[in-house]
């Protein structure tokens, strides 16, 4: 790659994405800068105006161009509307996997084209690998790696991505911005995407999924409460059930274990490893595999079923369509549906897919 090509870099405000550029400008590259707008709610909690000063601020510093882009638009479009469908279903969606695959490398990388960028930089914790284009792998900081958040990029979006970042852990990026005098340098990390921010997810996704309250009940039947609509709660989810102590039962904590959509019944039961929450395998919907050819027989990987989670021993099988049958090594607490299932061998990350189905250990009771 030569050092006179044109790299943009997506520039959010944060002291990741200020020290991915910092890092491109001093490996000589002609570099400019993109500040995208996802969500165009003027409130309190969406912080836009100010993150975008930060951004200015950063470039400043650096002497390198900002542009501006708006793509609310395409986001309510592309992610937003797919985030409300998947919480209408009773499914608990990642709308950063979609993100990064419509917005930050599809409406995003076309706009750094228009501004004659060659490649796009950004603060991704996510590691290339020279001389293997095709391969997407974790970063160096296993505790900040966002593969799992990638792994849905088609290739030639994938051959268009830096990752200035890879190497490094998160105190060594902060060091950098403070000894470059970057003024980001100690701003506390993004906690969520900016919709959501720091609101009340539950008065929030309510402005847009009617509430359709309905029974909470045990697995041999009875009811022990009310919850305010299916959608509303995910499975494994602790707080916000309102049961509080019943008497014959235990005084352990209650967690949801099922969603029963034809009886609009939220299932629970009591203790953080009761078997109800455990899944044995899974189904899923048609992978998007980062390798070519697509696999046809069943494989030993590793998967991680939520971002944050160690990886799990498991065997791949592909079915009929391009879905998969996953089979876990150990049993897996609170697999839910609407989230990926995202497959490595080593660093190298394979690919994924949304999973759709559960095998519960042990069966469910009628």
């Amino acid at each position: 790659m030569s050092s006179a090509q044109r790299v943009i870099v997506g520039v959010s405000g944060g002291v990741d994405s200020a020290v991915a550029a910092l890092l491109v400008k001093r490996a000589g590259y002609d570099v400019q800068a993109l500040f995208m707008v996802n969500w165009d709610e003027d409130d309190n909690y969406c912080t836009v105006a100010a993150d975008y000063q930060d951004a200015r601020a950063v470039c400043h510093e650096l002497g390198i161009p900002l542009h501006r882009v708006n793509f609310a638009a395409q986001y309510r479009a592309r992610v937003f509307e797919h985030f409300l469908a998947e919480y209408r279903a009773g499914r608990t969606p990642n709308p950063d996997v979609a993100c990064n695959r419509e917005i930050k490398f599809g409406a995003c990388l076309e706009h750094v084209r228009r501004l004659g960028g060659e490649v796009f930089a950004t603060g991704h914790y996510a590691r290339r690998v020279a001389g293997r284009p095709d391969e997407l792998h974790k970063a160096a900081d296993l505790s900040k790696d966002q593969s799992y958040f990638l792994h849905t990029l088609e290739l030639s979006q994938l051959h268009a991505a830096m990752f200035p970042l890879a190497e490094l852990r998160k105190s060594e990026v902060r060091a950098l911005a403070r000894a470059a005098g970057l003024p980001v340098y100690d701003k506390p990390d993004s906690t969520g995407i900016c919709f959501i921010g720091e609101r009340p997810f539950r008065d929030f996704l309510a402005q847009y999924v009617p509430e359709r309250s309905g029974p909470i009940v045990t697995l041999e039947g009875e009811r022990v409460g009310t919850h305010r609509g299916l959608a509303f709660y995910t499975l494994g989810q602790r707080g916000g059930l309102e049961i509080g102590g019943r008497a014959g039962h235990a005084e352990e904590a209650w967690y949801v274990a099922d969603k029963d959509a034809a009886r609009n019944a939220l299932v629970v039961v009591q203790g953080h490893d009761h078997p109800a929450l455990a899944s044995t395998a899974i189904e899923t919907e048609p992978a998007h595999w980062l390798v070519d050819p697509a696999p046809q027989a069943p494989l030993d990987l590793m998967v991680k079923l939520r971002y944050r989670q160690d990886d799990q021993a498991c065997r791949v099988t592909p079915l009929p369509g391009g879905a998969l049958h996953v089979a876990f090594e150990t049993p897996q607490r609170a697999v839910t549906p609407g989230q990926s299932a995202v497959f490595y061998r080593g660093t190298r990350c394979l690919g994924g897919a949304v999973i759709s189905t559960l095998q519960k250990v042990p069966p469910r009771p009628l």
